[in-house]
């Protein structure tokens, strides 16, 4: 049975009660409008833009995404849209939507990364704008439409009875799995495609019905654990299903979906990272908030998410999906989530867990998953522990990585060999104090989190030598420094950090550093690198920008053998306290 804690200390002016959600889906028309706006601005300037042309401006990748928009406002009635059967909404449609016909024609729409995503836009605003188009133009994006659609249809048709939709099996990611599925299902119902409606549907209740893992998330690499970010692209294809064929399976998805995602989302609207097994960090998401709006708290989560986006700037991938959230959202009343509270806990059956405490947010990972050797883009699952606060943001990051044992959480070196990914865990939460328990191969820890206090997070780890110790042996945690501030240690060291070199031993650091209106009083024998570029999955390589760096803060771990005692509990205590300045 799944295990879930949720704790919620829940305020006395009525919190818990309903309330309304005013500002959907009144601020998705706002931001689509300024996104429209810019988008007519640039065609306007550049008539004779091409997609290469278009896509080159900076968070302009996949520009068909566009499209959706100033359909959604032309085709939607609603108090909250002025444009609603606007000729300047119809016509900036058009004008996309003859381009992405053009660029089809010429060979080029197609052989773009991930163009099945943009055909899914493109047919949506066919279906919105059909009855306005004229029958050359009806044809022609219908034509170039349901060609792209097709591409897709062997790769969904083949793949349909493996044993998982993870990649270990299917070749591709999970959530491009179910993307293939949706356009198929929304095309066959557009044209009266039974066969594609048939299989989509397949595909899309067993995601619904069997792929979910317990906890409400779609791993990408296993079940084991979450692939976040990625996993909202997963629920909006499972969304979107829900949203025609009304099946009870996809229903309960989305709600188990909803519980996992506004739990482990930080204050600032960014997913959790320390769970994460392919990305470091990732923006607040825009995919498949209509999804959540099934439900009252999940109003309240897409208006959270909502919230930060400014109308000036929108990449076209959020101004696409936003506007597919318009389109789908569900109006009713909205109850509190865990960010509006005080405080609050949330544990999955999986061991990782999270808690809030006034502005602080600590998450806990004993995640044990195998390695994705021969994928660059799965990370290991080597880092423990992430500290959020509300108004310094990302403070310790629990970000993964692969073939970097430097930033994992512990890291052993046995017959000249560096292993960095844990063999068990245990995670025991309570009210009064978080322990997760790690092994290794040569020791294990524990780590334990008493519940945050206003002012400061304080941590240690209690390690237990097992055998020979390793021949080199630490712990490591992730520090979010910022490059153009100043570090200051207590041994009167102070550095603006920049792109230069930084090593500071134990005499350079003297017990604390501070940095960015926070101070860490750290182990006496700690030592500090700055800057240590994480890997990048998709270049296959490190990072090469400073703002992707981090600094690493290293304690040498001090195991020696005892006759007669393979295990030597309590061998070392490695302490720490996060504080505001």
């Amino acid at each position: 049975m799944l295990k879930r804690v949720a704790l919620f200390l829940i305020s006395i002016c009525g919190m818990a009660g309903l309330t309304s959600a005013q500002t959907l889906p009144g601020a998705y028309f706002r931001l689509m409008e300024a996104g429209a706006a810019e988008v007519d601005q640039v065609l306007t300037a550049e008539p004779s833009a091409d997609l290469a042309k278009l896509e080159a401006r900076p968070g302009w990748h996949h520009f068909p995404y566009a499209i959706l928009a100033p359909a959604v406002l032309y085709a939607k009635r609603h108090a909250a849209n002025p444009h609603y059967h606007d000729p300047k909404m119809l016509a900036l449609a058009i004008k996309i939507g003859d381009l992405l016909a053009s660029e089809d024609e010429k060979g080029v729409y197609e052989p773009r990364l991930d163009s099945d995503w943009d055909t899914y836009m493109w047919l949506e605003a066919y279906r919105l704008l059909e009855p306005e188009l004229g029958g050359e133009r009806d044809a022609t994006w219908r034509r170039h439409i349901l060609r792209n659609a097709a591409l897709v249809r062997d790769d969904a048709a083949e793949r349909v009875d493996f044993p998982w939709y993870n990649s270990p099996y299917i070749g591709t990611s999970p959530n491009h799995y179910a993307q293939y599925a949706s356009l198929l299902f929304l095309a066959g119902r557009v044209t009266g495609n039974k066969d594609w409606v048939d299989l989509g549907a397949r595909i899309l209740h067993r995601f619904a019905a069997v792929e979910q893992a317990p906890d409400g998330y779609w791993g990408e690499h296993s079940r084991a654990g979450p692939t976040t970010g990625y996993d909202h692209i997963t629920m909006t294809q499972v969304a979107l299903y829900y949203e025609y064929s009304k099946d009870p399976a996809a229903f309960q998805a989305l709600r188990r979906s909803t519980d996992f995602h506004k739990n482990f989302t930080y204050l600032d609207g960014t997913p959790v990272e320390v769970i994460n097994d392919r990305n470091r960090y990732w923006d607040v998401d825009t995919w498949g908030q209509f999804g959540f709006s099934n439900f009252p708290d999940g109003r309240r989560y897409a208006e959270f998410l909502t919230s930060f986006f400014r109308g000036d700037g929108l990449h076209m991938d959020w101004l696409g999906r936003l506007s597919q959230d318009a389109l789908y959202y569900h109006e009713g009343p909205a109850r509190p989530i865990p960010q509006d509270r005080p405080r609050y806990s949330y544990q999955m059956s999986i061991p990782a867990c999270i808690r809030k405490v006034g502005p602080w947010q600590v998450c806990l990972s004993g995640i044990i998953n195998t390695q994705a050797v021969n994928n660059q883009y799965y990370l290991d699952r080597q880092t423990s522990l992430s500290v959020f606060h509300q108004k310094l943001g990302l403070i310790i990051t629990g970000a993964n990585s692969k073939h970097q044992p430097e930033l994992a959480t512990f890291s052993e070196k046995l017959q000249g060999h560096v292993y960095h990914m844990p063999l068990s865990s245990r995670l025991q939460t309570s009210d009064e104090r978080d322990r997760l328990s790690l092994a290794y191969n040569t020791f294990f820890t524990d780590l334990y989190v008493p519940a945050p206090s206003d002012q400061q997070v304080r941590f240690r780890f209690v390690i237990a030598g097992k055998g020979s110790p390793a021949e080199e042996a630490q712990l490591t945690l992730q520090l979010c420094l910022k490059a153009g501030e100043e570090l200051e240690t207590a041994a009167g060291k102070k550095i603006m950090l920049g792109a230069e070199r930084v090593e500071l031993g134990p005499e350079q650091l003297g017990g604390w550093i501070r940095h960015h209106g926070w101070m860490l009083k750290i182990d006496p024998s700690a030592k500090l690198d700055w800057p240590v570029y994480p890997y990048n999955p998709y270049a296959a390589a490190p990072e090469t920008e400073l703002k992707y760096a981090v600094g690493t803060l290293s304690v040498p771990l001090r195991l020696k053998s005892k006759q007669g005692h393979f295990i030597r509990p309590d061998e070392q205590e490695i302490v720490f306290t996060l504080g505001t300045n």
